[in-house]
């Protein structure tokens, strides 16, 4: 069992880092940094799109307008570090 909980502490920090990237993409893509008729920047972006959206969308729709900032990733994060937390001291300890 603690090794199913290991996978899932791995896999939720996994998820951060695509969202730390997915994040930093979509701020290179607005300031023209980088191309999205590239291919691969397409592919990169169209995959971090998909795999972050499901959980962004509903923070997106609870919150309220706060114009052009958009702080669903970081609300998302912290409830990833506090579902973390969760884990480490009170579910891990307990399992045998």
């Amino acid at each position: 069992m603690r090794a199913i909980l290991d996978i899932v502490l791995i896999i939720l920090d996994l998820y951060i880092w695509l969202l730390i990237a997915s994040a930093i993409l979509s701020w290179l893509i607005a300031f023209n940094v980088v191309n999205t008729r590239n291919q691969f920047v397409g592919a990169v972006s169209d995959f971090l799109y998909r795999i972050t959206e499901p959980l962004l969308a509903p923070i997106r729709r609870m919150m309220p307008s706060l114009g052009g900032l958009d702080i669903s990733p970081i609300i998302l994060i912290l409830l990833i570090m506090f579902l973390q937390r969760v884990i480490t001291y009170y579910i891990y300890p307990a399992v045998f």
